[in-house]
């Protein structure tokens, strides 16, 4: 399989953009607000990579997901941003902070492991697996961490939608090996 260097790559391009904001903005320590915030711009980012795919990609299948990706995910913001409108940021939890911040690096590290190829579709599929994997652990911290039963929901919603949706891009991913490479 032939590999694209990542500089070469939009969609990686974007998840680097989308990382790179995460890791500029502060976060406060209370882990309801935290997660609200960096689920928001994870979203962000995911919405972003979609419009790429549905500007550029090629597959049917995968427009499909990617146009469902933005409907749900601006869906979830909305959720989010009238969650942070209205909560009061409580106490510190060093602890989730900690965790918080692994799950950040664990991402950045897994999206240089990604096999690349500059085909959109595939690179997409890939990328969302990997950007929705890290999704996950951060709605897993909030759920342990996390006070506020809405957001809770919210968190256990975004896992759900996203255990899912890594199941159908792995599916399209080995129904479309030959395609893609």
């Amino acid at each position: 399989m032939k590999t694209q260097p990542e500089k070469e790559s939009k969609m990686m391009t974007e998840m680097y953009e989308m990382m790179d904001t995460i890791n500029v903005k502060p976060m406060p320590g209370d882990p309801d607000h935290h997660f609200a915030m960096m689920m928001k711009m994870h979203h962000e980012g995911a919405i972003n990579m979609a419009c790429i795919e549905l500007k550029e990609g090629a597959n049917a299948n995968i427009k499909t997901m990617a146009q469902h990706i933005i409907e749900k995910q601006k869906q979830e913001i909305a959720r989010l941003d009238g969650f942070l409108e209205s909560y009061i940021s409580g106490t510190v939890n060093r602890e989730f902070n900690m965790q918080m911040e692994m799950c950040m690096d664990k991402m950045d590290e897994q999206s240089h492991l990604q096999n690349i190829n500059g085909n959109i579709d595939h690179d997409f599929a890939m990328l969302m697996i990997s950007h929705h994997q890290s999704a996950i652990e951060m709605a897993d911290l909030i759920i342990k961490y996390g006070h506020n039963e809405s957001i809770q929901r919210i968190a256990r919603e975004i896992k759900e939608d996203q255990e899912i949706e890594i199941a159908e891009f792995q599916k399209w991913l080995d129904e479309n090996k030959s395609e893609s490479q």
